[in-house]
Formats: structure tokens, sequence, C-alpha cells
């Protein structure tokens, strides 16, 4: 039987807009006072098509693998200093990037300021290589995590590059991409584990029912959270005080299984 998320709530479409930023330097601040300490550099690399893709990298001192950290509508890197820290005490190696479709949800996004011009949400899809590309050269086995339209960009960046990845983690996935890209026939060709999580609407259900039922059998873990909020904040404190460790604890269960 394929997983089913009759019991997940969501919070709607990736590609609605994103919830306003206008506390969003601040936040940040807040996030980075709050966040364990890490061994945190700048990495930046080369796309293919020749952009930039700034990035932090928080490095574990005996990483049992690399997770690549990819974020929502309106965000950038910014969307992880809190939960890369944790991942880095648990034992992971993080890289968070700016993807060239973002903005300053969590600060600034700087590979979308470099660019000077608006992005899509597909023309990110060299910005996830790049990273993949990277990881590949660590050694260490690969996790993709994603945010909302990211969260279902992993789909299509681990199919066009099998063998490479040791699992998923997707957050608030959904068909998002009106056409252009169906992401339900590439989750089809994931042969990973696969976690899935959402926020508490029907409208984010239906989103990422499509995609869940997609994933070959045995391999998708549905989270269904308690409290949940969409994409990856749903892991932070301050956006989700009532569900965010329950959530990391769901989150390291799952880690712990595909990379101990």
């Amino acid at each position: 039987m394929r997983a089913s998320l009759a019991l997940v709530g969501m919070l709607g479409a990736c590609g609605a807009a994103p919830p306003p930023p206008t506390a969003a330097h601040d936040a940040a601040k807040a996030l980075r006072a709050d966040a364990p300490k890490a061994n945190v550099v700048a990495l930046n690399l080369k796309a293919k098509d020749g952009v930039t893709v700034y990035g932090t990298l928080y490095r574990a001192a005996k990483p049992r693998a690399v997770i690549l950290l990819f974020h929502q509508a309106g965000s950038g890197k910014g969307e992880y200093v809190s939960i890369a820290p944790r991942l880095v005490a648990a034992g992971y190696t993080a890289l968070a990037i700016d993807q060239r479709a973002g903005a300053t949800l969590y600060g600034k996004n700087e590979t979308a300021a470099a660019l000077g011009k608006e992005a899509g949400y597909l023309d990110a899809r060299p910005d996830l290589q790049a990273a993949l590309d990277w990881a590949e050269t660590q050694k260490l086995p690969v996790i993709l995590w994603g945010s909302s339209y990211s969260s279902a960009l992993i789909f299509p960046l681990a199919a066009n590059n099998p063998g490479t990845v040791r699992a998923l983690l997707s957050f608030s996935p959904g068909e998002y991409f009106d056409g252009a890209l169906a992401i339900g026939p590439a989750a089809g060709k994931v042969t990973v584990p696969v976690f899935v999580t959402t926020a508490g609407t029907p409208a984010e259900i239906a989103t990422a029912q499509s995609i869940v039922a997609a994933i070959p059998p045995g391999k998708a873990i549905v989270y269904v959270p308690k409290a949940g909020v969409h994409g990856s904040s749903t892991l932070i404190a301050t956006k989700n005080p009532a569900g965010a460790e329950a959530n990391w604890r769901a989150v390291f269960a799952f880690l712990k299984a595909v990379a101990p």
C-alpha cells in the first residue's frame, strides 16, 4: 500500500505567496542568537550556467553524512541558522544555500541579490545541482532536504542523479509548477527512503497527496505532526512553539535510521 496523507495537514501550495517578511531581519537575528554553536564557514559554488551560488557550510567534526539544505519561496540560507547547528550537534555536516529563487524572509539571499533579476522556482534547479555536485566530492552519504518549493525539486534532483543520494527529507511538497515540471513521475523513480511532513491544513494535504502516492511502496515515511507549519519552519521554535521539538524528534529518528 502506498503512503497516505489522509491524516496529515498542510498549509497550501508552495506556489502561494510566502508569509510576509515584515520582520525578516529581526527574526534572523533571534534565530542566530538561539542557535547552538557550530563550525561555520562561507562556501560559494558555481552553477553550470555560471551563476555564483552563495552558501553556508556547517561542519561536523566526524560527520555521518552531509545534508543539503534548500529553502522555501521568498527565503534564503538564513532559514537554517537555527536548524543546521542542531544537525551538526547530532553528527551531520550541513550546507545551506541561497537559491536564485528566493528573497529576504530570513535575511539577505546573496544569490538572488547578485543575480539582479527575478527568478522562478524552476530556475533554481542548477543551484540545487551545484550543491549536489559539491556534496559528491565529500565522500559521505548525501541527504537532500527541501522546504516548500524546493521540497518538490529534490525529487527530480534525486531521480536525475541515481546512486548519489542516501535519503530525502521533504517539508511540504506539492505539484507547484503549473505543468512545467511534474514531480509525481520523478518521485516514482526515487528508490531511497523519503521523509515527508507537512503543516496542518486540508489544502496542504491535497497539495502533497499526489507526490506521496507516487513514491514507491515502502519508501515513504509520512510524519503527521500534532503541531506543524509550512516548510522547514516547522522545526523553528519561534515559528512553531507548540510543535518544533516533537517534530525534531521525528526528523532525528529518520536520520538515525538512514545515516546512523
